[in-house]
């Protein structure tokens, strides 16, 4: 793909008096000649027509995107930054308090599982990605995955944390886990008395497996 990337200078403007807006735009022609036009509101034929006949280029009741000032870009930059900060450390606390609460022949991965691929691990798995449609995961132990599982599910351990869209299927203990209380929001599955529980873990909690 080509592009180009160019300032524009646009002259923004709405008609109230069509006489005085051609009288204005006599006056000015050599000011606005290398603007870009932009008519808010009702835009008559003879208006246009007047544009035209000054090689005026025009649009009208476009909304276009207003810039903002160097400061209020860095501004946001250093936002941002803060934000992915925050984001780092709350990751590495949650990864290492992870960590410690798999311990049964963990298995770490940072892999993307794609269609067709199917991971059958003997004990506990924590995955640090995506479970696209199509793929299968199987373990014997526990499981979470942080990112969306769209594919298929067997977990055979004490509990999983996952987040899933409508097109995954989630086995727990040989139990298929019905969609809508794991769609859009991490849940966590476990084994209780004997019972499968689905709780929800809220994103932003540090101790989020304690």
């Amino acid at each position: 793909m080509q592009s180009k990337q160019y300032s524009v200078k646009v002259y923004e403007c709405s008609i109230d008096d069509e006489e005085r807006f051609m009288s204005f735009f006599d006056t000015n022609y050599t000011l606005f000649k290398d603007h870009l036009i932009v008519i808010n509101g009702y835009l008559s034929q003879n208006i246009k027509d007047y544009l035209n006949s000054k090689s005026l280029i025009f649009i009208n009741n476009i909304k276009l995107p207003k810039g903002r000032s160097r400061r209020a870009l860095e501004e946001e930059f250093e936002a941002q930054r803060r934000e992915s900060d925050i984001d780092k450390i709350i990751a590495e606390t949650k990864l290492e308090k992870l960590s410690k609460r798999l311990q049964n022949n963990l298995t770490v991965l940072d892999d993307i599982i794609r269609s067709g691929r199917e991971l059958n691990i003997d004990g506990d798995l924590l995955l640090l990605n995506r479970v696209n449609s199509g793929a299968t995961i199987y373990t014997t132990g526990n499981l979470i995955i942080t990112q969306l599982v769209e594919g298929s599910v067997r977990c055979d351990g004490n509990f999983m944390i996952l987040t899933t869209s409508s097109k995954a299927n989630v086995i727990f203990h040989g139990e298929e886990i019905d969609n809508s209380f794991l769609e859009d929001r991490l849940s966590r599955v476990e084994l209780k008395n004997q019972e499968i529980v689905i709780t929800p873990v809220f994103k932003k909690e540090i101790n989020w497996v304690s």
